[in-house]
């Protein structure tokens, strides 16, 4: 059980770190790469994109806090 646990912890680290790190800041950053941050395209608008690539990151970063929490008390 603390491998699956082990294993999904790094899972969820790496996806954790990738949506940050799509998010839009001062200059765009790695998300001007993918298009996040411009107006409309193929996805919709960026305000709607950025909204919902927020709530991805809330949800994972509650995944990944509780599977910390779980993984202590292994």
């Amino acid at each position: 059980m603390e491998a699956v646990l082990s294993a999904l912890q790094v899972l969820l680290s790496v996806v954790v770190i990738v949506l940050i790190l799509l998010h839009s800041g001062k200059d765009a950053g790695l998300s001007g790469a993918f298009g996040v941050g411009a107006g409309g395209g193929r996805f919709g608008g960026g305000a709607l994109l950025e909204r919902n690539l927020t709530r991805w990151t809330i949800a994972f970063g509650i995944l990944f806090v509780l599977n910390v929490i779980l993984l202590l008390k292994i």
